[in-house]
Formats: structure tokens, sequence, C-alpha cells
């Protein structure tokens, strides 16, 4: 896989006849985000499959090139012939593919460059943009940005994440009003890449779970449903699927209230470093309860921040664990709205504010964290975590970033999706992570029984 700040490089190409009418897609991304940082497509006339998908490829590493020349790259394609013979395995035989296969080489130097095969269906955006482009090309036109399907994805999730919300993110009205408008435009939210398995606290699979994003918290009755069919599921092996062995499960605790939470205030990793409130220790009591009678959880590692060992700590009292504590889970900085309100913010930051909302590269005002930063920090740490708790039920106690960007990640789910979840104090979910390379996500965000 590429290193911290290298690139994915998905490519395709397409002939209606072989040869026939072509064309080529090609997509950069980050690798820890998922974000969509390069989009490249053209109509190249009358040519062959394989010719199509060599000018993908030759795109995309160019266009991976005008971003980070030195930086490493992980090029994903469908087509065995092309990631064979860039690969060294295959002969290159065809006279029309050498020189494409040479150009391609000397666009970025070999040990930055690593092939992958992966198939069709996971190669679905660079296969929409080469056939974006092949329409183009029937209509006498060449592709541009604007034909692209996930420009205008991107465009109207950002018009939903710019609601302006009433706190921060993470907070119920915040959620709420992501929701409503989504609602009223006649949207809708959806997560995409989540594994067909449900991810109980006892780390087995449960082959008819549901996975989705909560906008606001469950009713308890749902709640108890939902840990109800967990129990009720059958064991490894008799779900969907191989049996990839017990899933390293991560359960997922946001920490319980301080002052700060039920004045909706930005609170981060910056800031005051406030203790739980009564309330938030009443919760953290009711949580360690919930999770001991489970009997699940074998591991307790906490952020660094005081509310988080606070509730960490009682729940390891409980469990008769000790508390790792590791710094990875700490939540974002939010620099100069520290402590203030959403409209706070709105009003001392506006232009800050909004390129926040529109962009997870914007950092908070005052030096903050991106959310962009903040992923590839919350992804080195959980697959560190992962490697060190293979087969293993482990309890992050954490905050809201941190959960929202570990479900979004197992979810699939576009970076937009951070502004649509909505977590409470002291409410669980969990990830768990297969051998496979898949993950399954179960949210149980319903805290009335912690009151």
């Amino acid at each position: 896989m590429p290193r911290p700040g290298g690139f994915v490089v998905e490519a395709d190409g397409g002939s209606r006849g072989n040869p026939g009418p072509a064309g080529y897609g090609a997509v950069v991304l980050d690798p820890a985000t998922g974000e969509t940082l390069a989009e490249r497509a053209e109509y190249i006339g009358v040519a062959t499959n394989n010719v199509a998908e060599y000018k993908g490829l030759i795109a995309g590493l160019k266009a991976a090139r005008e971003l980070a020349p030195d930086a490493q790259v992980l090029v994903r394609m469908d087509s065995k012939l092309v990631v064979e013979q860039m690969s060294g395995r295959w002969k290159i035989k065809h006279p029309d593919m050498k020189p494409l296969a040479a150009e391609a080489a000397k666009i970025l130097p070999r040990a930055q460059v690593t092939y992958e095969w992966i198939p069709r269906e996971k190669n679905k955006h660079a296969d929409r943009l080469a056939n974006e482009a092949m329409d183009a090309g029937k209509r006498g036109k060449q592709w541009e940005p604007s034909d692209s399907t996930a420009a205008l994805d991107a465009s109207a999730a950002r018009a939903l994440s710019a609601v302006p919300p009433s706190g921060p993110p993470g907070d119920a009205a915040a959620g709420a009003a992501a929701v409503r408008a989504a609602l009223a435009a006649g949207g809708g939210t959806s997560g995409r890449g989540a594994a067909s398995r449900g991810a109980g606290f006892s780390g087995e699979a449960s082959g008819g779970a549901a996975s989705g994003v909560a906008a606001e918290p469950a009713p308890a009755a749902a709640a108890a449903a939902a840990a109800g069919a967990a129990a009720d599921a059958p064991a490894r092996g008799q779900g969907w699927g191989p049996d990839m062995g017990a899933p390293a499960t991560f359960v997922l605790l946001r920490h319980g209230e301080t002052a700060l939470t039920p004045q909706k205030r930005f609170s981060g990793s910056g800031g005051s470093d406030p203790e739980l409130s009564p309330a938030g220790r009443r919760q953290a009591a009711a949580v360690a309860e919930a999770l001991a009678a489970r009997g699940t959880v074998q591991t307790v590692i906490s952020s660094p921040l005081r509310r988080c060992r606070e509730t960490a700590q009682a729940v390891a009292d409980r469990l008769g664990l000790t508390v790792t504590v590791e710094d990875g889970l700490r939540e974002v900085d939010f620099g100069a709205w520290e402590g203030l309100t959403f409209a706070e913010v709105q009003e001392r930051f506006p232009d800050d504010l909004q390129a926040w909302l529109d962009s997870p590269r914007a950092a908070p005002t005052g030096g903050g964290e991106s959310f962009t930063a903040a992923t590839r920090r919350i992804s080195a740490t959980r697959d560190r975590l992962l490697a060190a708790q293979a087969g293993r039920t482990v309890l992050l106690v954490t905050h809201v970033t941190p959960v929202k960007i570990l479900v979004r990640l197992a979810l699939g789910a576009p970076p937009e999706a951070l502004f649509r979840m909505e977590l409470s104090a002291a409410s669980l979910s969990a990830v768990a992570y297969y051998a496979d390379g898949n993950a399954s996500v179960r949210l149980l965000n319903d805290t009335s029984h912690l009151r």
C-alpha cells in the first residue's frame, strides 16, 4: 500500500466493438480518506480495449505526478493484462502495447508504483468515467469534468452538508438538521462498501444483521431488538461467505458528558481537557454495567484526554481490566474554536467555518486539525491496533470524530458523511474487521437507559 501521503490510481478503458469507439477513465484517490483528488477521461476514437486501458493508466499516472511527483502510487485496475505486463510478470508481445507500456513506465520511477488487480465491480468509478468519455464521443464532443457523475454527486453532498447545523458536528441538532435537509431535497444518505456481515460485540459473524448510519438516536426498543438479533445470529461459518475466523472487533464508546457537552461547544484536544460531569460519571457507570453483562470485551484502550480516561477507567474497573492509553484516539484539535458554540464560531469566523464545511482538507481557525489529517492519523492508529489485537474484542474509548471516521471508513462512505452522523454521549458502536479486508458496522446509538 502507498505510504502516508501517497495515492491510489484506479484506471479503466473500454471499446464498443473492440476495435470500435473507445475511451478511458482514471481517478486519483486519497488512500486514507477515499477522497477523489483528480479525474481524467477522454474519447480516443477507434481503438481496442487494451489500448484504451493503457491510455487510462497513462492518464492516471500523469494526474498523480501532477499532484506530487515523489508520491508512492498504488495502481488498481481490472485489466489482468495491463497489471501483469506493467508488473513485469508477463511479456509484452503486441506491437500496439509496447510503446504505451514504455510511456507509462517513464511517468514515475518504477520503485514508486505498485500494481494490483481488482475485479471489475470494484473499479466502477474509472469504468463510469470511461463510459462517460465514450458517450461524449458519440455526441461528437470530448469529456469535460462537468460530465462526471461523481462530480455531481460530490456537489450534491456539499450542498447538503452546507446546511448550517445548530451545533458542533456530532450533536443531535446538527445530525437532525442535515437529515431534514436531505429529506426535503428528496435525497438520502447511503453507505458504500459495507460487508454483508453483522458486527456483534461478541466478535462473531451475523449473516443477517444490517449496517447503516443513524442520524438520530434510535428508540430503546430498536436497540434492544438489534441486540437480540445479534444474540440469535448463527455462529461463524453458518452465515454468508467463507469462514474468515474471528474478526478483530472494535467496540467504540464515546466518552460520557462533560460540562461542555449539553452546551454543544467544540471540545477537542486543544482545549481545557474537561472532566466528566456528574451526569457523565453516571453514564460511564451504566455503560460499564452493560458491557460487563455482555462479558465480551477483552481489552480497554483510551484516548489520552481526561474525559475518555475517566470513562475507560470506570469500565475497566468493572471488568477487572487495565486501561491502555493510545494518543492516536484523541479528538481533533479545533484551534480557536475550542469552547465555542457553533453559532459563536459562525459569528466570529464565518469564512473559515464555511471552508471547513465545504472541504475535509480545511482546518479550524488557528492551527486546528483538518478532517483529512485526522483521518490519516486515525487510519494509522486503526491499522496498528488491528495488527496487535487480531481476533479480539477491544473497547476503544474515544470521541465523536474518531468514532465517526472509523465508521465512515468501514462503510466506504464519502467524507461528507461525517456531517450526517449524530453520536450521543456514552453511545456504543462496533466495527468488525475480517481477514479478507472487509468490515461491518453495527450502531447502537441509544442512551436513554444511561440517564
